[in-house]
């Protein structure tokens, strides 16, 4: 337990350093406060991943006997057809059953390590090989970008139906627009993302958009895009490519 204690210590300095960053960068961004007592309530976690680390390795070393098994098999029938002058019959079948125990071990073992992975930070959304992080502060657009950028992300580009259907899943469920990386604001009518590519697949709201009132700046509704002035403070989406896992 004085190794999880030293862990929950340097989650927490990392953490505040995080927000500091964060509250330098983008002062209109609040982020929920951590504390050092809050990160104890972590210990049954910290205890479960122990008993999960021992039971594969429990696991491993039963695999490893059952191959010592087949190995030490195969040895004895070689020696028997030495000594006696004619073939053993090694059992087929018991080799056969064997390797098929190890085939379940090794399944269950991957499967395990597959449940453990976790491809995205915590509070971020995974999606088709992409990390989404769904603000809970308000910010202007541009405020927005840099706020995905300090945490090595863009404002959400959306590429594909699923994507939106995707997003437009959690728009319905916390009822609240958000910003995407979409505007027109360096040359009006010619909507660019964020990375300078050009819209390929555009989910408008019918009647957008309409520029009413010099709005260069995209927000996500459940029912589609609206164009918007990029001063207004809003929701925002970030996204990032997601982390590898074992390969199983």
């Amino acid at each position: 337990m004085a190794l999880g204690s030293a862990e929950c210590v340097l989650s927490y300095s990392e953490e505040s350093f995080e927000d500091h960053i964060l509250a330098e960068t983008e002062p209109r961004l609040q982020r929920s406060s951590r504390s050092l007592p809050g990160c104890l309530t972590r210990a049954p976690l910290l205890l479960l991943l122990l008993l999960i680390s021992s039971g594969l390795s429990l696991l491993l070393i039963i695999t490893l006997i059952q191959v010592s098994k087949i190995h030490q098999s195969l040895q004895r029938g070689m020696w028997d057809h030495q000594e006696n002058d004619h073939p053993v019959a090694v059992s087929a079948e018991r080799i056969q059953s064997d390797l098929e125990e190890i085939r379940e071990q090794l399944t269950r073992m991957n499967a395990t390590l597959a449940g453990l992975c976790r491809p995205c930070p915590w509070n971020w959304e995974f999606f088709q090989g992409s990390c989404y992080f769904f603000s809970q502060t308000q910010n202007i657009w541009k405020a927005s970008i840099s706020a995905c950028q300090d945490m090595r992300a863009q404002l959400v580009i959306i590429n594909s139906a699923e994507e939106q259907q995707f997003l437009k899943f959690w728009d319905t469920r916390n009822n609240r627009p958000a910003w995407i990386g979409l505007s027109d604001h360096h040359n009006e009518g010619s909507w660019l993302w964020v990375d300078n590519t050009p819209v390929n697949l555009s989910f408008w709201k019918e009647g957008e958009p309409n520029n009413h009132g010099e709005e260069d700046c995209v927000d996500f509704y459940s029912d589609g895009w609206n164009d918007n002035r990029c001063n207004r403070e809003s929701f925002f989406i970030c996204e990032k490519p997601s982390g590898p896992c074992p390969v199983t």
